[in-house]
């Protein structure tokens, strides 16, 4: 059974940096497409960035484009997001999220086309 793990969340004042790391097991192959969604009190889930393993492909919310990279390590199926320059809008659980289902083309940051989620570390961000 797929498990996804994600830490490196907590609390730092704008302008900041954080890390988030998401560490998959149950499965060995690396997914198809992974990537980070955010979630604020009151206020729907959004997509972060995502990356398509097979040619690292790499997508961006408009609002962290600059600020924000995804990448992984796929010897030890691993996502990270870096986060710099964070603002308190950046305030939110986020989330993991990962699929294995292979050759779809990306259609955008739609949460049905991710089978596979963890369970959220939350970024505060003070101003």
């Amino acid at each position: 059974q797929v498990q996804l793990a994600e830490s490196g969340g907590g609390s730092v004042p704008a302008g900041g940096s954080l890390r988030l790391s998401c560490a998959a097991s149950g499965y060995t192959a690396s997914p198809y497409y992974s990537g980070w969604f955010r979630q604020a009190p009151g206020k729907e889930r959004e997509g972060v960035a995502a990356i398509r393993t097979a040619d690292r492909s790499t997508w961006y919310a408009d609002s962290v484009k600059g600020r924000f990279t995804i990448s992984r390590d796929n010897a030890k199926n691993t996502l990270y997001l870096q986060m710099n320059s964070l603002s308190p809008e950046d305030t939110a659980m986020y989330y993991c999220a990962a699929d294995w289902r292979r050759g779809r083309p990306w259609f955008g940051f739609r949460t049905a086309d991710f089978g596979y989620w963890g369970q959220g570390t939350q970024v505060n961000v003070s101003s």
